[in-house]
């Protein structure tokens, strides 16, 4: 199962990415959570302490792994490189194990983010590749708004491409304009979760402006997930009532592709 989970900054996907997260692991799978948002927030989503995610080195910032894999220093442009380094090891070597759940925390340097074919930029599209592409494990990928770690070749790995939103305008706009992005790269589920629901006139607000996008589930509003945030602590074990509403998502997800 490769789950890509993207939206609105702000909308709710770091906090589905943990719970989904947790209820594979706890259910016995092999699972990988991969945070490929600039704004890492997924490590204290899962339960890692301010100290503990203080001492994470993201691995676009491993300038000399990405040197010895890529025969290029970081930063460099216009030189010669590997355009397929070796990243088979880098799951179990780079990852944090929390609970059963590995963490890979990508990062992204400014090179990457300026769209240019870096020799970081190549070894993380690399990275994500591999891990989407292997068949032994649970693939959970909280993403940045967008899709721009995804390439053609990586898409139609790509089980489920959940997009969250919630009631308003701009988050539904920018799910439509993930879509389009998802059908050009030929995503082949694009699934949208309704995060923060207070009510049924928010469901029937989101899924009038969905454009064909299908609303497998949602999140309530929920005081027990703000508080959660606010003492950095994992919502899976402070909010049971959204836990119960994620694991819904869950089984959407798994009877939507096995249709």
């Amino acid at each position: 199962m490769k789950i890509a989970i993207t939206g609105k900054g702000g909308v709710g996907k770091t906090t589905l990415a943990a719970m989904l997260s947790y209820l594979y692991a706890r259910a016995g799978r092999r699972v990988i959570a991969v945070d490929a948002d600039p704004d890492a927030n997924l490590a204290s989503a899962l339960g890692l302490s301010p100290a503990q995610i203080q001492d994470i080195k993201p691995i676009a910032e491993m300038s000399g792994l990405i040197e010895e894999r890529t025969g290029a220093k970081p930063g460099s442009m216009g030189g010669v490189f590997k355009l397929n380094p070796r990243v088979d090891d880098i799951p179990e070597a780079c990852s944090i194990d929390i609970n059963g759940i590995k963490l890979l925390v990508m990062g992204k340097s400014k090179e990457a983010a300026s769209g240019c074919y870096c020799p970081e930029n190549v070894f993380l599209k690399r990275l994500l590749k591999h891990i989407v592409l292997d068949p032994d494990m649970v693939v959970i990928v909280d993403m940045e708004a967008g899709i721009e770690h995804l390439t053609r070749g990586t898409a139609g790995a790509v089980d489920a491409f959940i997009v969250v939103v919630e009631p308003g305008s701009r988050s539904l706009q920018t799910a439509r304009t993930i879509k389009g992005m998802a059908d050009t790269l030929g995503v082949r589920h694009v699934f949208v979760v309704a995060s923060k629901i207070r009510d049924t006139a928010d469901i029937d607000f989101i899924e009038k402006n969905i454009e064909g996008m299908n609303l497998i589930g949602y999140i309530s509003f929920s005081p027990d997930i703000v508080q959660a945030d606010i003492n950095a602590a994992p919502p899976f074990l402070h909010a049971p009532s959204a836990l119960v509403e994620a694991d819904m998502i869950k089984k959407s997800i798994e009877e939507a592709i096995a249709r």
